[in-house]
């Protein structure tokens, strides 16, 4: 055997690989996407599930192009709302409250870094 026939067979070892991880992450994203469609009926999901087991290939192909893009603005849905809940939660943990605030205010006025007057301003920006 010389370089070329090893380099060609990982080549292709390599490209089958990739091509059945791909297929095998296909399906499961079909799978997932049927599972979280909630206008499909419970036996359109079954008849789906049914010809993913026995004939996976035309079956993912015929899923992606008859409701791709539903699967797509499902996932676009599902992120959306994914960042809106993580961005709510950012802003309840990373901003104080005006309680905290107000005592944060109060005990720089106790150690006399600020006057009351500005305790008055700080704590009148804090409660409207």
């Amino acid at each position: 055997m010389n370089f070329f026939e090893n380099f060609w067979d990982i080549f292709w070892w390599l490209f089958i690989f990739y091509a059945i991880f791909a297929f095998l992450y296909a399906v499961f994203m079909v799978i997932g996407d049927l599972f979280r469609d909630n206008e499909l009926s419970g036996w359109w999901k079954a008849v789906w599930i049914v010809l993913l087991v026995f004939i996976p290939f035309l079956t993912v192909l015929a899923y992606m192009i008859a409701r791709g893009k539903g699967m797509a603005e499902r996932s676009m849905a599902r992120a959306r709302k994914s960042q809106q809940e993580t961005d709510a939660y950012i802003r309840s943990v990373a901003t104080a409250s005006p309680t905290e605030e107000i005592a944060k205010a109060k005990a720089l006025m106790d150690a006399g870094t600020i006057s009351a007057e500005e305790f008055a301003q700080i704590k009148s920006k804090i409660v409207v």
